[in-house]
């Protein structure tokens, strides 16, 4: 009797997100989530303030200002 007490929750949980998926329209979590990181990286740059110092870094190495 433990056992199911324990886990009725989640076997519930799954049930409902079984047919949940199934009837209705869900978005794919991955694809929003990959989204939002792109843009939140994207808005991230564009903000970013720049570093102190003599130089900046880049791909190419080390650039005098």
């Amino acid at each position: 009797m433990g056992i199911i007490r324990r886990f009725f929750s989640f076997i519930a949980g799954n049930v409902v997100g079984i047919y949940v998926a199934q009837n209705y329209q869900v978005p794919n979590i991955k694809k929003v989530v990959d989204t939002v990181l792109f843009q939140a990286k994207e808005v991230e740059e564009k903000y970013r303030k720049p570093k102190k110092g003599g130089s900046i870094r880049t791909k190419e190495g080390m650039d005098p200002l």
